[in-house]
């Protein structure tokens, strides 16, 4: 996987040298565990470290400074922009929840490294549909899941059990306004709503697979895997959320 550097200048390079030098060192370590459990077998042509500007609004028009197009990772390394990013989520709501606005102010280095992890889990072979194809009926499954491994994986007990707390106040605060569609309508908001709505789909995702392999599969990824493939298998017949009997999670 080639390491690719876009920025407009070298002082922007020169910034965010030493967080991208520390993120490379963890890939490649994290990477080896999804090889040696997780079936990834093709990794990405590349990955582009660059700035939340040319993130968000060069190389696409996406909010989020983190995704992947053609085989190729595009993020930012920059903490202090994704800080900001991850307030915003509050929507001018920062003073009801300070809670929440402190933990995201004060985000590690650790939690944006798991969205570097969480753009390489999508590359294992254990998703059904291919990562760049139209995907209707599973999409929360592969980005819960995606969220869900390289937490448990890359953070401490402490910080996980601390971003499932953030996010599961996050799914309460914006059920009402966020919540009316079903899990397997994920991406209903698509990227052409607010940022909120989009991250809500994600949440709710995250804690959905939290449960599945917590409760459910009592902490057994690959028991949850296998149920997802005998859906697939059996030919889908009903929504991944009725064969997993997760209608009235969110309720």
């Amino acid at each position: 996987m080639k390491h690719i550097y876009a920025f407009e200048n070298k002082d922007d390079f020169d910034r965010f040298q030493d967080i991208i030098e520390r993120f490379t060192q963890k890939l490649l370590k994290f990477q080896n565990e999804l090889e040696q459990n997780y079936a990834l077998k093709d990794v990405p042509k590349g990955i582009v470290w660059t700035s939340e500007q040319l993130a968000t609004n060069i190389f696409s028009q996406i909010a989020i400074p983190a995704f992947t197009r053609k085989d190729i990772i595009y993020i930012s390394p920059d903490l202090t922009s994704w800080r900001k990013l991850f307030i915003s989520q509050l929507e001018g709501q920062e003073n009801n929840y300070p809670n929440i606005k402190a933990f995201y102010e004060n985000m590690s280095e650790n939690h944006i490294f798991t969205i570097v992890g969480q753009e390489l889990t999508h590359h294992s072979d254990l998703f059904i549909d291919e990562f760049d194809d139209e995907r209707e009926d599973s999409i929360w499954f592969e980005e819960g899941m995606c969220e869900y491994l390289p937490r448990k994986i890359l953070l401490s007990e402490v910080e996980f059990n601390e971003i499932t707390k953030i996010e599961s106040e996050m799914v309460e605060i914006f059920k009402g306004q966020y919540g009316n569609h079903s899990l397997d309508d994920f991406g209903t908001s698509s990227y052409h709503g607010s940022l909120t709505s989009i991250m809500f789909d994600y949440w709710r995702s995250f804690l959905a697979v939290k449960y599945l392999v917590e409760e459910r599969a009592n902490h057994d990824v690959k028991m949850v895997f296998d149920q997802y493939h005998k859906w697939d298998k059996e030919g889908r017949k009903v929504p991944l959320t009725n064969h997993f009997k997760l209608d009235s999670l969110f309720n």
